[in-house]
């Protein structure tokens, strides 16, 4: 019985550093979805605790699964027992099971590689100026430094609150650089405007220049 109070406490801790290691790259999504992009940065301090929050959710569920398939060697004093606890076993309780314990496996993988596919939950924008409509006059090209990001999630996070701007052209926001490339409007809006933006999703912009020359996101924004 110990034993196997045990193997849900190890379950218990291995859901709960998952979901840990996790919030930093679901917040951003839950935040756009519920439309209080304020909130997106909310758990980014667990970001440099993420690696070992992963790890710690690895071995925890790998000890688990290991006490779930070890062979079960009966004790002397077990002998006693055996009437009692033999029908336990043929019938574990569905929280003791093999089949729980998968379902709280794929959970954690699912949490775990959150911010690979959690772009996918964001709500589709559609971009306020089109290329006829820019063609009239030069759009601006600002290149944004900004604190915060970590995980892929936060960059489609900060690229889905631009895209809603009045004359938003593209973007390109990179978490591993903390950087992030926009192409506007400047007849519609301000690099000012760009920056608040940004700072309302909870990251900040901490230094922006604006970009000469030909746009390095010019073929992929007339697609």
């Amino acid at each position: 019985m110990k034993e196997k109070s045990a193997s849900l406490k190890l379950i218990g801790l291995g859901v709960l550093s998952a979901v840990a290691a996790s919030l930093c790259c679901v917040t951003p999504v839950l935040a756009i979805i519920a439309g209080s992009a304020g909130l997106a940065s909310s758990f980014s301090w667990l970001a440099p605790a993420r690696p070992y929050l992963i790890g710690i959710t690895v071995i925890l569920l790998a000890f688990a699964w290991y006490r779930k398939l070890k062979p079960v060697k009966p004790s002397a004093d077990s002998s006693k027992d055996v009437a009692c606890t033999c029908e336990e076993d043929r019938h574990p309780s569905f929280f003791r099971s093999r089949a729980f314990l998968l379902i709280i496996t794929i959970f954690a993988i699912l949490a775990l590689t959150f911010s690979y596919y959690g772009n996918i939950f964001y709500p589709t924008a559609k971009k306020q100026a089109t290329v006829a409509s820019f063609k009239r006059g030069p759009v601006k090209q600002a290149e944004l430094a900004i604190t915060g990001m970590d995980c892929e999630a936060c960059a489609k996070g900060i690229k889905y609150v631009l895209s809603t701007l009045p004359g938003y052209v593209n973007a390109k926001v990179s978490y591993k650089s903390g950087k992030a490339v926009v192409i506007f409007d400047p007849m519609k809006i301000s690099i000012t405007q760009v920056d608040s933006a940004v700072n309302s999703t909870g990251y900040q912009v901490v230094q922006h220049k604006i970009l000469t020359g030909e746009s390095t996101l010019h073929d992929e924004t007339h697609r």
